[in-house]
This record gives structure tokens, C-alpha cells and sequence, in this order.
């Protein structure tokens, strides 16, 4: 089992990137609005105004300065593959500046995923 987290730059992209999801096998996964350093250092100038302890609401942006990132938990290699080559189809080559950041990590145990619909 794996978990493929990707956050993607272009916020516009977000919904086609989870639709070829879906179609190359990802049964769900979970969408959350996010941001990054550098863009917190844009916003508020990283000059000692962000608290100690900040609050979600501290980083939330317009919705075109913000990130998404997608995770979806996929229990075979080769729909991982799948996800990742449908990503870059969407946001380009992720090795060139400013369209994503995906990571596949490997998951030892999942509890809640084998849910029969009623």
C-alpha cells in the first residue's frame, strides 16, 4: 500500500488532476487547501509577524495564491504509476519550477479503507 501526496502550484488545476485520478484507479482521496513558505513570505514580508503558534487561518490566502494538495491512499504499484504519469500529463515535467511536489510514501497499515457502501 502506498500514499501519494501531491501538492499542486496552478490552483486551477486541482479538480483535473484528481479527475485522472479517479480514472487511472484512485477509489478517493482527500483534497485540502495549502500553502508554502515562500508564499507566506510574499504575503506578510516573513518579518516577524507571523505568531508563534499560527492558526490555519493565518495562512489562508486568496484562492489564487493558495496550493492544493491532494493524498490518496493506492494499494497497487502499478496504479501509482498510473497516477503519477497522468499528473505530469496535466502539470508538466514536476522536476520544472512551480507546477508540483509528488511523493509516494509507503504505508505499513490502514485502517478504515475496506468500507462496503450500505
Amino acid at each position: 500500500m502506498y500514499m501519494v501526496l501531491l501538492t499542486i502550484d496552478d490552483s486551477t488545476k486541482w479538480r483535473s488532476v484528481l479527475d485522472a485520478w479517479t480514472q487511472a484507479g484512485a477509489s478517493g482521496a482527500t483534497v485540502l487547501p495549502s500553502t508554502g513558505l515562500e508564499r507566506i513570505r510574499k504575503r506578510i514580508g516573513l518579518t516577524g509577524d507571523l505568531p508563534l503558534m499560527p492558526s490555519l487561518a493565518d495562512f489562508m490566502q486568496e484562492e489564487e495564491d493558495r496550493h492544493h494538495t491532494l493524498f490518496s491512499i493506492i494499494c497497487e504499484h502499478e496504479i501509482v504509476d498510473k497516477i503519477i504519469v497522468a499528473t505530469q500529463e496535466i502539470l508538466g515535467d514536476l522536476n520544472l519550477p512551480n507546477t508540483g511536489i509528488l511523493v509516494v510514501l509507503p504505508v505499513l497499515e490502514a485502517y478504515g479503507l475496506d468500507r462496503r457502501k450500505e
